[in-house]
Formats: C-alpha cells, structure tokens, sequence
C-alpha cells in the first residue's frame, strides 16, 4: 500500500528493508528432513543489520511527511475561521446600511410632518384673523331674558315633570273613569317611566286590597294593550303572571296592599272593565299640552 505523497527514495528504501527481511527468513529457515536422512545441528546466524542510512532515510521521509500534514491541517484551519469572520462583516455591514436608510426615511418624515404642521398653523391664524374681523363689524345681538311661570297644579292634583296627577277618592268603571278623567281636562294616567310609577305609587294609599283604574287596555284587540291615546304599551310594570286574562280582563289596573313585599314596578293587574276601582287622572300642564284625549 502506497502512501499518497511519499517520494521514489522512500519507496525504494522500504522495499529494500522488506527484501533484507525475506533473505532473513530464507536463511533462518530450518531444512525438512526426509527419512534415512540425519539430522543436521541447527546453526544460529547472526542477522545481517541493515545499513545505519536507511534508517535515516525512512526518519527523514515520517518526517516530511508529518510536515506537510500539519501544514494541510493549518491551512484548513485558517480558511474556516476566516470563513465566518468574512460573513459577519458582512452581515454587520448590511445591517448598518438598513439602519442608515431607516434613519434617513425617519428624518425625511419628520420634516414632511413639520411643514405640514407650519401650513396649518398659518392656515389657522388666518381663519382666527376673518373670524375676529367678523366679530369686529357685527352688532351685538340683544339677549332678552326668558322667564317660565312656574306650574300650579289645580287643588287636590300633583305635579311631576309638567303633569298634574289626581286620585280619586271615588268608585267607577273603567270607561266612566276616563269620562271624568276628560271633563278635566285631563286623561286615564299613562306611565311610560319606572320614576313616573314610583311617583303614582307613592301617592297610593296602602289597604287590603287597593286598586286604581290608569289608562291602558286591550278592549278592541286580545294581548294587544294600548294607552288612551292610541300608543302601543312597551314594556310595563306587571306583577309576576300578570296579564292573565282571567275572566275578560281588557283593563289595567295598579294594585297597592297592606303586604310589605309588594314594589311598585311589579304592581299592574288586568280585571274586567266593569268593575268599580278608584282611579288616577294626568293633566298636561307644559306650553302646548293637548288634552282632546279620545276614548
């Protein structure tokens, strides 16, 4: 087996040192003895040494040959550390490009921001300078106060948010309420707000079983509740299974008992329009209040 990069000389020298061993061999080998043939004393013969410059020649040679591998291994070495070291001053250099760019994209928004900053600014002082000389050419106007008599509800009605409320202390159907309610002036009571019904129920008195006729029922159309006025009910103010239509229930009715527990937001009943309650009227009081209520 050769060995890649060795020279003639070494070549020579090692088939030279494997020719001395084989004439060695030859030498030292004992003969074969066939039959009838005697015996021979074996004779020990000194090997022939080898010449002291081959032995050089083949140091000479490792050597040369540990040399050039090292310097093979050095020279791998230095290209691959200087691979990376090339690659990041690369790199280094791209990005130090980008944040340069980015910079200046920066400093050229900024610049762009600020003139248009300064238009504004201009355009601004001249609109405040038409705005002043308009100002400064225009009469002043005269404000005349305006004052709004305070509301006074007729004796025995009470006033919330520009309505007059009345309970009667007397017994009538449903339609004979709203007559007396309209030869008022006035209407079955119609309660769009929870304040609105806290007001009214404040003014109830509480008894074992206290009803009031207000202005809502479902006489024309089942399930289909209206107020006086010929709205539709949104909502309510129904106690918990109420309306139930129990026995031709068409009108609403506010219940106010003796049980603690009762709320005025849960306090609407439907009964049958017949029946004699006391009830509550609404009078509008404010600048244009219309009372032709229709039945």
């Amino acid at each position: 087996m050769s060995t890649t990069g060795s020279s003639p000389v070494c070549d020579g020298m090692y088939s030279k040192l494997i020719d001395d061993e084989g004439a060695y061999e030859d030498v030292n080998r004992r003969p074969d003895v066939g039959p009838g043939a005697h015996p021979v004393s074996p004779v020990r013969l000194i090997p022939r040494p080898s010449s002291p410059g081959v032995y050089r020649l083949a140091t000479i040679c490792l050597a040369t040959l540990c040399a050039v591998l090292l310097i093979v291994i050095i020279a791998v070495t230095a290209h691959y550390k200087n691979k990376p070291q090339s690659g990041g001053e690369a790199a280094s250099e791209t990005q130090k490009q980008t944040q340069n760019a980015n910079v200046s994209a920066l400093t050229a928004s900024i610049s762009k921001l600020q003139q248009e900053k300064n238009q504004l600014q201009k355009e601004k002082d001249e609109l405040q300078a038409k705005l002043a000389a308009k100002m400064a050419t225009k009469a002043p106007e005269v404000i005349k106060p305006t004052t709004k008599a305070p509301i006074v509800c007729p004796v025995d009605w009470h006033l919330f948010n520009d309505h007059c409320y009345f309970i009667s202390r007397t017994t009538r159907d449903w339609p004979e309420s709203q007559s007396y309610c309209q030869s008022k002036g006035a209407y079955l009571a119609i309660i769009h707000t929870a304040e609105e019904q806290t007001f009214l129920w404040d003014l109830l008195p509480r008894g074992h079983w206290n009803a009031f006729w207000f202005g809502i029922s479902d006489e024309h159309t089942e399930d289909q509740w209206k107020w006086v006025d010929g709205t539709p009910l949104v909502g309510g103010f129904w106690e918990v299974g109420e309306p139930n239509n129990h026995i031709n229930e068409d009108c609403g009715y506010i219940v106010k008992t003796q049980v603690l527990e009762r709320v005025a937001i849960r306090s609407w009943y439907d009964a049958p329009c017949t029946m004699y309650w006391p009830f509550i009227c609404e009078k509008e009081m404010g600048a244009g209040a219309s009372t032709a209520i229709p039945h």
